[in-house]
Order: C-alpha cells, then sequence, then structure tokens
C-alpha cells in the first residue's frame, strides 16, 4: 500500500511557474512507475506526464511538452512536477498517482494506476 500526498498548488498569473511535490509513504516507492493527472471542473481526468521508476526515462502530454517538467527523488519518496509558462488553461486540481508496475510506464489512462493522492489546486489568471 502506498499514500501520496500533493502539495505546491496555488494561485499564480499566467507565464508564471509552480512546483508542486507528491510524497510516498511506503518501502516499494522506488519500485513504481508514477505518473501526474489533472481534472478541471466538469472535465474528465486527463494525463499530464509520467516517469519510469528510476527516473531515466519521462513521458508528456502535448498539451504540457516543453512548459513541464516531472522528476522524482527515490531517496526522498518524492516525485515533483515543475510547471512553467502557466496558461489559464492548465487550471485544474493535480494528481499524482503511483503504478505497481514498471513496465510500460508511460500510461495515460488514469485505470492503469493503483494509487491516488487527494489532489492538489492549481489556479492560473489570465
Amino acid at each position: 500500500q502506498v499514500q501520496l500526498v500533493e502539495s505546491g498548488g496555488g494561485l499564480v498569473q499566467a507565464g508564471g511557474s509552480l512546483r508542486l511535490s507528491c510524497a510516498a509513504s511506503g518501502r516499494l516507492f522506488s519500485s513504481y512507475a508514477m505518473g501526474w493527472f489533472r481534472q478541471a471542473p466538469g472535465k474528465e481526468r486527463d494525463f499530464v506526464a509520467a516517469i519510469s521508476w528510476s527516473g531515466g526515462s519521462t513521458y508528456y502530454a502535448d498539451s504540457v511538452k516543453g512548459r513541464f517538467t516531472i522528476s522524482r527523488d527515490n531517496a526522498k519518496n518524492t516525485v515533483y512536477l515543475q510547471m512553467n509558462s502557466l496558461k489559464p488553461e492548465d487550471t485544474a486540481v493535480y494528481y499524482c498517482a503511483a503504478d505497481r508496475l514498471r513496465a510500460p510506464f508511460a500510461k495515460e489512462s488514469p485505470s492503469e494506476y493503483d494509487y491516488w493522492g487527494q489532489g492538489t489546486q492549481v489556479t492560473v489568471s489570465s
């Protein structure tokens, strides 16, 4: 069992930056692939980014490619999402998720992830 807790959300102006963190409990964190998703009001939960268990491979949704960076620190049981050049359409609740299967890691469907955090709100004003 893994518990995930997101933090770092907030209100930022368009063009600004935020860094989200997801702290995980449990000894097996370093063996899980991790992902970030987001959900805007009235919309489905969308894939944002994924990272392999080692951190050596990453994968991004086209909408955030070049602006967001996913990373992880297995010694700290934490995964990060650095968000730059934020746009109003990035406004959503952001969730981190853990996948018990190491491979393949670049999964875009929420149903393929086993554990979820409670989410953190990101609001980008224009």
